[in-house]
């Protein structure tokens, strides 16, 4: 059997409702002869007649009735369908699963949850936390639906399964103890650190930012102690350790056991700061309309409106 044809379906339904192929063209906008041929064509791969034409007017047979009753059930379920992708085109339900780095996790992206929350109460929020290499490849794996990912101007991102819209850059601020001189805050010259003694995270990107930076001033950092998290990096700077880099976002929420003040420092060849960037998975599809690929904006309290980290 051949596949239904909606539009005839519609058009059997206005030619039963008004009792005539001339009041039912009328209504459509059709000639009298193209209902009729749309209505033989049903009738054709239905199998069985569907209207009984009479010199004034055609009435529906039993068939024709029963297959309305069906016509109604799919018009049903076709609207139904519309309003349910409308829920989700419109962000009133559905789900959406985030992807985050322990930095960012514990800085911006509460925000980022809570102000989309707020917005859309009916979108169930998740968000998985993990290394750089674990969020591309759960990224892939569509187990995670929008990622935050960071960079550095030396190793950008460049992966051509993903869509990467830069966020913003977070410049390193530099962690001392409330008494060290430098608490006071503003900028520091990195030249001015040549014998400081240093904590920095152990296999951890800053400490690559640290060896650039102090190698720009021309002397190698002395670390004193290789430290697992930042929790871990704040205590030990408290303590009189040593001093330490950290990113800009995470000192924002730093423990009060440390003090942190922006440094003028620039990584080698004047290039920027690392940088925040929100990743999805680049489907090799054509893009649906712009009016029904709504994109939400959601900048935790301003701090992701501006362009590029």
């Amino acid at each position: 059997m051949a596949d239904l044809d909606l539009r005839r379906l519609h058009l059997l339904r206005e030619v039963g409702r008004l009792g005539s192929l001339t009041s039912a063209a009328a209504a459509l906008s059709f000639t009298t002869s193209a209902v009729s041929q749309q209505i033989s064509k049903l009738e054709r791969e239905m199998g069985v007649a569907l209207v009984e034409r009479h010199p004034r007017g055609v009435v529906l047979t039993e068939a024709g009735t029963a297959l309305l009753r069906y016509a109604d059930e799919i018009d049903r379920t076709i609207e139904a369908a519309h309003a349910e992708m409308g829920e989700f085109a419109g962000l009133r339900r559905g789900q959406l699963r985030l992807g985050t780095f322990p930095t960012v996790g514990a800085s911006l992206m509460p925000d980022v949850v809570l102000a989309f929350r707020a917005r859309h109460p009916g979108v169930a929020v998740t968000v998985a936390s993990a290394r750089r290499d674990g969020l591309i490849e759960r990224l892939k794996r569509r187990d995670i639906e929008l990622t935050l990912l960071w960079d550095y101007p030396w190793e950008r991102i460049k992966d051509e399964e993903l869509a990467i819209t830069p966020l913003l850059d977070d410049p390193t601020v530099l962690l001392v103890p409330r008494e060290h001189a430098l608490a006071r805050g503003g900028p520091v010259r990195m030249g001015r650190l040549r014998d400081q003694e240093w904590v920095v995270r152990d296999e951890h990107p800053v400490a690559d930012v640290l060896r650039r930076v102090c190698r720009g001033a021309g002397f190698e950092p002395r670390i004193a102690l290789a430290a697992n998290d930042y929790n871990e990096t704040q205590g030990m700077v408290a303590a009189g350790i040593g001093i330490a880099l950290a990113p800009g976002s995470r000192s924002a929420r730093c423990a009060p056991t440390s003090r942190s003040c922006r440094s003028s420092i620039r990584p080698p060849g004047g290039s920027s700061w690392p940088s925040l960037r929100a990743a999805a998975s680049a489907p090799r599809r054509s893009r649906p309309p712009r009016s029904s690929a709504r994109r939400p904006s959601v900048p935790p309290r301003g701090s992701c409106r501006r362009p590029s980290r």
